[in-house]
């Protein structure tokens, strides 16, 4: 956790300038790929226009047949015979295609299971003359797979085609180590086991037709393997390699390093969970059932993924000197504002690096109430008797959500702004006072605080309490609950009873009704008179009337479960608000599901956010355990990277005593696997 103290040093880290430099030459021997000294043949210099093959009007959960080719039947040859590999056999086997195996690992009878023949020779394989090489391995061990097989013995045309998650590589690859009377078709179906368990219906097929022969057979063999994706209703989406990589690069890489920093921080579902913070823990578990394997191959085999990179760690970067510079001020406010410049620190307690007002300690939660479920009996209809006279005090858009179903429910509804909204509440059916006196002396049974948590004390502090009824139920919904707890028992008479709460949704999340939406709540304080108590429990059935989960919790325990959901999820989208992510024409779920993240979280003002770190006392923690956990991933994708290098570099006898012969100088040490000299500072 960083110290007061710790906000005046630099919060910069090492740039990864080196890294995403444009063409470090160290680099250029990693990322331009197959290592062989044989000039690689690209096909062709000009971007492919990205062409979409499916219909927009289909709207039957079935696809429309009148638009689906028929598909003609092949011998494809399923080389790395893995999950996917299996995955896809399974369709090809259904739709009559005879479908062979071959991978280093003995799946025979898995195979045989699945109808498929496997061979543990690649040479009997190929000499089954198989029309299509269907490549299914890993994107690290592809190289290596495809020097292995047996070409010559395979019919002069055969189709190659792979399934890599990257296409530059797998493009430039083919091209370089197949005949040139081989067809190539680099494909990525963005889909998976998980994602297409119940059919492909709708999914994204993207391919690009590097090298297809003239001749009709060839040109015709080509539309019929794809033709076995249309069929099963995937949206075919012509794009070239390069195409496809800048886009997979803001989408596919960004996806998975989001998901698994987020697996780092070792996420749990709390009995809080809101569907941001749900959509997050989805994420986790998509994107950590791939490999570091995969990951890694995505980071090392795609250009554009280093940038994105960069991107994020300033993004991460920016965010965090926001937070900080705001705390800074407040800071510098307490201790100067009023001219006592030499005001000791040792008179402040600071929660979360932020200096607050010390309270007594028996303000603070003695014990964590166990969640339970609120069970208060619910009546077919509100009768006069459970009718309430509420006042919203801050009525802006929250307040007014509130306002909509309270007056729904009879209840008589009185507002209070420093802003106008006397308009929007006699839409509403509430009554507007523009002076707190006014609405004091309408004696309202609930006060219900509505403020944003920035302000809640300042207005708090402004409220006529004297002319409130002894006895008057205050109720905040603030998103932290343990700073409202201490402000209210603080400040507030204590014949006033209090109810701590935070409906874990709004007017987004909640606009097509409240059924199952978590509220949070802690009666802090309430009168064991039986009729303080039946007027808590009134208020409480507002919310169980309209369907919300009812949870009683400690504000403690409430802030310590925020802090790992609520606070990580809005952090995480506004670092990925801060990347100005697009969608692109080849979203996976992941990366809809990243969108969405930034369009609810951006909706809401950075003082929310704000007010969510500087009032939890949780939220630092989070903050730093998040980026330690985004260092952690980078020192494994870059000790990988050092590896590859390493290995090139020391690979041989040859290679070390060329380097014995160069001398170091400075911090920077002169390496060479080529004539050109790399430095490394």
């Amino acid at each position: 956790m960083i110290s007061l103290p710790s906000l005046h040093q630099s919060l910069s880290k090492p740039s990864l300038f080196l890294l995403s430099s444009p063409s470090p030459l160290f680099l250029q021997s990693i990322f331009l790929l197959p290592t062989s000294t044989k000039p690689i043949s690209i096909h062709s210099s000009k971007p492919l226009p990205i062409k979409c093959c499916y219909s927009s009007t289909t709207t039957s959960a079935e696809p429309a047949q009148d638009h689906v080719r028929p598909v003609s039947t092949f011998k494809i040859a399923i080389i790395g015979f893995g999950n996917y590999g299996q995955f896809l056999a399974k369709t090809l086997v259904s739709q009559g295609h005879k479908v062979l195996a071959y991978s280093r690992s003995d799946y025979s009878h898995v195979a045989k299971s699945l109808g498929v023949s496997f061979f543990i020779n690649p040479h009997d394989l190929c000499e089954q003359h198989p029309q299509v090489i269907l490549l299914c391995t890993s994107i690290i061990s592809t190289e290596q797979v495809l020097k292995s097989l047996p070409l010559q013995r395979l019919k002069r045309s055969t189709l190659f085609v792979d399934v890599l998650s990257v296409k530059e590589f797998a493009k430039n690859l083919l091209l370089d180590f197949l005949p040139s009377d081989f067809d190539i078709i680099c494909s990525h179906p963005m889909f998976g086991p998980q994602s297409a368990k119940q059919s492909w219906k709708d999914l994204f097929f993207v391919y690009e037709k590097v090298r297809i022969g003239n001749e009709s057979s060839r040109v015709q063999r080509c539309e019929d393997f794809l033709g076995i994706f249309e069929s099963e209703g995937c949206k075919m989406v012509e794009m070239s390699c390069q195409e496809h990589d800048k886009f997979a690069a803001g989408s596919q890489f960004m996806t998975h390093t989001v998901g698994r920093v987020l697996d780092m921080l070792g996420l749990e579902s709390t009995p809080i969970n809101t569907k941001g913070y749900e959509a997050l823990l989805e994420l986790v578990e998509n994107t950590c059932r791939d490999s570091f394997d995969l990951y890694y191959g995505l980071f090392l085999y795609n250009k554009s993924a280093l940038e994105m990179v960069e991107r994020l760690d300033l993004a991460f970067d920016a965010l965090r000197n926001e937070l900080f510079g705001r705390l800074h001020h407040v800071v510098r406010k307490q201790l100067f504002e009023n001219g006592e410049q030499g005001k000791s620190l040792e008179g402040i307690r600071y929660e979360n690096g932020a200096a607050l007002a010390s309270s007594s300690n028996a303000l603070r939660s003695q014990d964590a109430i166990v969640p339970y479920e609120f069970k208060g009996k619910i009546s077919e209809s509100v009768d006069d008797s459970s009718k309430l006279k509420i006042a919203i005090v801050g009525f802006g858009n929250f307040g007014q959500f509130l306002a909509k179903t309270l007056a729904c429910q009879g209840h008589s509804v009185l507002a209070y702004s420093r802003t106008d909204y006397r308009d929007a509440a006699q839409k509403l059916g509430a009554s507007f006072f523009s002076d707190a006196n006014d609405l004091c002396e309408e004696h309202p049974e609930v006060i219900l605080l509505c403020t944003s948590i920035l302000s809640t004390e300042k207005v708090l502090k402004s409220l006529p309490l004297q002319r409130l009824k002894r006895s008057t139920l205050f109720v905040d919904v603030l998103s932290v609950k343990e700073f409202p707890r201490n402000l209210f028992l603080q400040h507030l008479p204590s014949d006033f009873d209090i109810l701590c709460t935070h409906p874990m949704f709004g007017p987004e999340s909640g606009k097509n009704g409240w059924n199952s939406l978590p509220f949070l709540f802690d009666k802090v304080r309430v009168g064991s008179d039986e009729r303080r108590v039946a007027r808590c429990n009134k208020f409480l059935d507002i919310f169980a009337r309209e369907g919300c989960r009812m949870v009683e919790m400690s504000c403690a325990e409430h802030d310590r479960h925020a802090a790992g959901s609520q606070f990580i999820t809005h952090t995480m989208g506004r670092v990925l608000e801060k990347l100005e992510l697009d969608s692109t024409p080849i979203n996976t779920k992941g990366y809809d599901t990243l969108l969405k993240l930034v369009e609810n979280t951006a909706g809401d003002s950075f003082e929310l956010y704000y007010g969510l770190f500087m009032y939890n006392v949780n939220a630092m923690e989070q903050l730093e355990r998040m980026d330690f956990a985004f260092e952690s991933l980078k020192k494994q994708l870059f000790g990988r990277l050092h590896g590859v290098l390493r290995k090139q570099l020391f690979g041989n006898s040859e290679n070390f005593e060329v380097l014995r012969e160069k001398s170091v100088e400075g911090n920077g040490a002169a390496l060479s696997s080529s004539p050109e000299s790399v430095k490394i500072s």
